[in-house]
Formats: structure tokens, sequence, C-alpha cells
């Protein structure tokens, strides 16, 4: 199979070597099991050994992706549809309409990536047809035991009776993979991270008392200054209050847990991703396996309890030899056994309070999408054509099924609704207005 067509539509000039290494490990059908860092590009060494499996010819469903995460099975269909083949991709998951996906089945995609729940939702309905299905990957497989999922994929894999091929995935080396994965003479190719192979990142510990703990977060947020942050918390409620402060201070954050609704998971990730945010707080749901930008900075506003969450966490900055900072707000009484406090340098964030600079852009939200055939050529040529915006304006666009949502230079937003007030998108009346 010839990968660079693929690879020039993705805006890549070549595999990485861990990608090299899963493609030919999984050469002939071969059951593989790849290990590899959150970041590193687990994706696309999965992605082209499934598209090298894949049939024109055939009908029906030929390979299932199962991801621990709706947003993980989201942004595995994004990566499938830019490598612009010509099968067809749908997407199942947990807070997506049952209809929408019923629909999508009807005509049986190659590609079906989704969450094993909702995955084992439509097997039970008899919503596909399992007998097509040939090669089989478990994407983050511990992160998906460690939520509970294995009574599903156990399910899921008995319920495929014709599986040539299993490829799984995980961020962290297991002592024992589950017999229900039915792996036979697996390859296993290591890309974890050896102890003189560690990411640059520099660690400090930023001292308070638990009564100013907030304001010490603030003033090490002034110094860190306007740079991308991931903020850890332990629990959802240490988030809410966070937000809280920062949006008291007018500065730009998101927030990202499994309390909140799906719509809103997303849009606090994609404007995250288009810089209408530059701080996102969050618990260690977002530690791993999902498609946001490299960091320069994390705080753990909350240590966590296991050095493993501590590690996943860290290993969101200082990617690809670029140099990352971690912050460990503490009280001089704690201890933690996988921190050594003693050979930590100390954070000094007495005085500052400047607030940073707002980020450049801002996120609109779009009443139209996919279903209503609107594209993004077709917004890009709304907001110039119609808004009066230049093409340096416009950042990040993300189409959705009903909506989509667009960044623009933040300083031009009100003068752009007002531009659009009455104009159409592909001759229809859209709602447009600030993502919040």
């Amino acid at each position: 199979m010839q990968i660079q067509p693929f690879l020039d539509k993705l805006q890549i000039q070549e595999l990485n070597q861990m990608q090299k290494s899963a493609f030919t490990a999984s050469e002939n059908h071969t059951d593989m099991v790849l290990l590899s860092p959150t970041g590193s590009g687990k994706t696309l060494a999965f992605l082209f050994p499934v598209l090298r499996n894949l049939n024109p010819a055939a009908t029906g469903i030929q390979a299932v992706v199962l991801v621990p995460a709706r947003e993980l099975a989201l942004q595995t269909e994004q990566v499938f549809k830019k490598m612009g083949t010509d099968f067809k991709v749908t997407v199942c998951y947990g807070g997506h309409d049952k209809k929408i996906e019923v629909n999508n089945l009807k005509e049986a995609p190659a590609v079906l990536i989704g969450t094993p729940g909702r995955v084992a939702y439509h097997l039970r309905n008899a919503n596909f047809d399992p007998q097509s299905i040939s090669t089989l990957v478990l994407d983050e497989f511990d992160k998906a035991l460690e939520l509970g999922f294995q009574e599903d994929m156990e399910f899921i894999i008995s319920s495929f009776p014709n599986l040539q091929q299993r490829i799984l995935t995980s961020a962290t080396a297991m002592e024992e993979i589950p017999p229900f994965t039915g792996l036979q003479q697996e390859k296993i190719v290591s890309f974890l991270k050896t102890g003189e192979d560690k990411p640059d990142i520099q660690f400090r510990k930023v001292l308070t008392t638990p009564e100013e703990k907030l304001d010490t977060l603030f003033q090490l947020i002034c110094k860190i200054g306007n740079k991308r942050t991931l903020i850890f918390c332990n629990h959802r409620d240490a988030a809410g209050r966070i937000s809280e402060l920062l949006k008291g201070k007018k500065i730009a954050c998101e927030t990202f847990h499994g309390g909140m609704e799906q719509d809103e998971r997303e849009r606090a990730l994609l404007k995250f991703r288009n810089d209408s945010a530059r701080i996102l707080i969050t618990t260690d749901l977002a530690a791993r396996g999902l498609d946001i930008p490299e960091v320069e900075s994390i705080v753990h506003y909350q240590l966590p309890p296991k050095e493993d969450a501590f590690i996943h966490r860290n290993g969101r900055t200082a990617r690809m030899k670029a140099k990352g900072y971690a912050y460990l707000i503490m009280t001089e009484e704690e201890h933690f056994p996988f921190i050594d406090s003693k050979k930590t340098p100390t954070e000094d964030v007495t005085g500052f309070t400047t607030v940073p600079e707002r980020t450049p852009n801002q996120t609109l939200y779009i009443s139209a999408g996919k279903k209503d055939k609107v594209n993004k050529v077709d917004i890009v040529g709304y907001l110039i054509k119609k808004g009066g915006l230049e093409k340096e304006d416009i950042g990040l666009i993300e189409v959705k099924d009903t909506t989509a949502y667009v960044a623009v230079n933040r300083k031009k937003t009100v003068q752009l609704l007002k531009n659009l007030t009455a104009e159409k998108l592909k001759g229809k009346k859209v709602k447009i207005e600030i993502a919040y």
C-alpha cells in the first residue's frame, strides 16, 4: 500500500519511527500490542494498518475501533477523514443521538469507531452485522479497563466470529493482557520512554496553605502568563471553584470533566484547541488520549494519589524534545512517595497579580452543519464575503452534524456579528453568536 498520498493530505512528511515499526509489525494480519506514550501518534499507527486491510469491493463493516472516551472517538474519526480515503467511516458514542447512529449504520461504513457501551448497544439491537468485521482495534486499552469497560468489550469481541487481526494500544505497560482480547502470537511494539529518554520537564513546587490555595494559583497563573496551561484537580468541585475565580478575574479558561454534558465538554476542548482559551481546568479525564495542543505548563492544583496519574498528567507537556514545566501546588506538610520534595526547587509567586493578556481568538457558534450541506469552505466564504473578515482573521473551524464552530480574531467579533445580522449562509438564515 502506498501511504504517501495519505500523508500528503495529512500534511505530514513521513511517519515517525514508532508508526513505521507498528506498520511493519502488523503486516500479514499479525496481532499487535503497541505500547507508546500519550501524544506519540498512536492513532495513525493503527489507522494505517486498518486502511491496509480494507477491501474496496467488500460490503459491510470491515474494521471496528473501540476507544474509552467520546472525545477520542470523534478525534479518531476526524483523523481518518483527513486521510482522504474512499472508505466511509461512522462514529458511535454515549450522548450522541441514537437515531442518527442507526441511520448511519443502515448503509454500513467500512470503519466503525465507538465507545464500548454504545457499540455493545448497537450489537444487542442488531443494528449492524458483525459477520463482515475482520479487524479490531482496542485503543487506549488500559484506560478502557480502568473505566470499567471489560464486560462490554468482552461481549463485543465474542460477537465478532471472523476476526483476522487484533491491534491493542496502551500508554502503559501491562503485567497481563486479559484472555478475552483473543490475541494470538502477537508482536509487541514498545516505545515507552526509558530512564535515559525522559522528557525535559522542569518541576517546581509552589508552597501554600489550604486557606490560600486559590490565591496562590491565581498568582501562579499571573506569573506563567499567556501560555497554554493545563490545571489538574482530583475533584470536579475544585475545577468549578477555579473556573469561578479565573472568570471573575476576566481570564479566559475552560473546564473539562465527566460531570459535564457531552456538548459542553466538546466545546471546552474546541475552544482550548482554537486559542480562544489557553487555560483548561480538568480532572484526570484529560490526562491522556485526547486531541489537545501541546501545553507549556502543567499545574497540579491537587496532586493525584497514584504515580501513574502523575506521570500521565505530566505527559501533556515537553513533547517532541520541547521543554515543559510542571508546578506542584502543595503545603509544607504534604508528602507524596513519587515526589522528592527536598530536591524540587520552590517557585516564588508572591506579588504576581497582573492578569495575562487576552487570547487572540474568540469562538463563534453557527446553527448549521454537515446535515445542512455546510462545510469549512462555505463558512470561510461567508465570513470573508459577507462578514468582512480577512483570511488571517479566521482560525480553526470545526463542522459537526447540525452546528459549526469557528475561531475568529477577537478584535473583529462585534463588527462581524453586525455585518452578518441579515446575511444568509448557503441561502439559509442561520443563527451566529459568540459561543459561551
